[in-house]
């Protein structure tokens, strides 16, 4: 049985104004509409919340409006942490901490890689100075040491309070190294990996448009507790053809939250595209295009 519950996880985005100040209705407003779609599991400061860019004043703020408005004993709040040192992190997890929070999502130091003996350190280190509380390890390339099973297998015994993993890149071959190695860890899949993981066992969906169609996204993890593969093959297909088709204006690379402001916004909230200092956020024509593409296309989403 895995560390943590099954369920659909998503994330919150952070509103600035055009002073890179926090729209703090606009959050709030967030937060309880993503409640309402019915998703219990939610965080705030991955990627695509620009938990890399805040400074500690906006930190200490954001995390006492999310503690707020999360809470409480029907919600499943998370906070993450992305830093360069371990010092770094538990003093941001420390924060977090003392407002109420007890379970958080970090990343290794992306400096330099981390070779094995030093990302045991690093969760023994940060997981250890928090025992009761429960953590969920965010891997990813930018990190600069994407971790694999036989390694999650070693963490898996040392640190009794690492209960989770998000890795939403890769296929049916990581999927399959990730579930077979360390089943004891709940595996939070993307929409693109989702169905891969569930070939092997019990796994957990982080959605990306989950405020943007919840009723599908809410389909697709029904369809992956009842092992109706056929069907979850469908609906990865739609998924995959939003993000292929819909994005498409988008010219260039951008960082996360450009386009997870574009899907919160596309929902019908007041989300500003703007980014923190120096990552560029969407135009007002690229999003513009991409709203076109969007309500043409993609109708039934809501």
């Amino acid at each position: 049985m895995a560390r943590y519950p099954q369920a659909v996880l998503v994330s919150c985005e952070i509103p600035w104004d055009e002073h890179e100040q926090l729209l703090e209705d606009v959050f709030r407003a967030e937060v309880r509409a993503t409640l309402a779609a019915g998703f219990q599991h939610l965080y705030i400061f991955g990627t695509a919340g620009e938990g890399y860019a805040v400074d500690l004043p906006r930190l200490r703020r954001i995390v006492t409006i999310f503690a707020e408005e999360t809470l409480r004993p029907d919600v499943f709040p998370m906070v993450g942490v992305i830093a360069l040192s371990t010092a770094t992190t538990l003093e941001r997890l420390r924060i977090a901490y003392d407002a109420g929070f007890r379970t958080f999502q970090i990343s290794l130091p992306s400096w330099g890689a981390l070779n094995d003996d030093e990302v045991l350190r690093f969760f023994h280190d940060v997981c250890g100075a928090f025992p009761d509380a429960r953590f969920l390890h965010y891997n990813l390339p930018r990190a600069r040491r994407l971790l694999d099973g036989a390694l999650y297998r070693r963490l898996v015994a040392a640190v009794p309070n690492l209960v989770a993993t998000k890795n939403t890149g890769g296929s049916h071959g990581r999927a399959a190294d990730l579930m077979t190695h360390a089943p004891e860890l709940q595996h939070f899949f993307g929409e693109e990996n989702f169905v891969h993981g569930c070939l092997f066992g019990e796994c957990s969906l982080l959605s990306s448009v989950g405020v943007l169609a919840p009723q599908l996204v809410q389909e697709y993890f029904a369809a992956g507790l009842a092992r109706d593969i056929a069907r979850m093959f469908s609906l990865q297909h739609e998924f995959l053809r939003f993000f292929r088709e819909a994005l498409a204006p988008i010219q260039g690379e951008r960082i996360d939250g450009a386009y997870d402001k574009a899907i919160v916004r596309l929902s019908g909230a007041t989300m500003p595209l703007r980014l923190l200092s120096p990552y560029q956020g969407l135009s007002d024509d690229e999003y513009a295009a991409v709203e076109q593409i969007f309500r043409a296309n993609f109708a039934r989403w809501r």
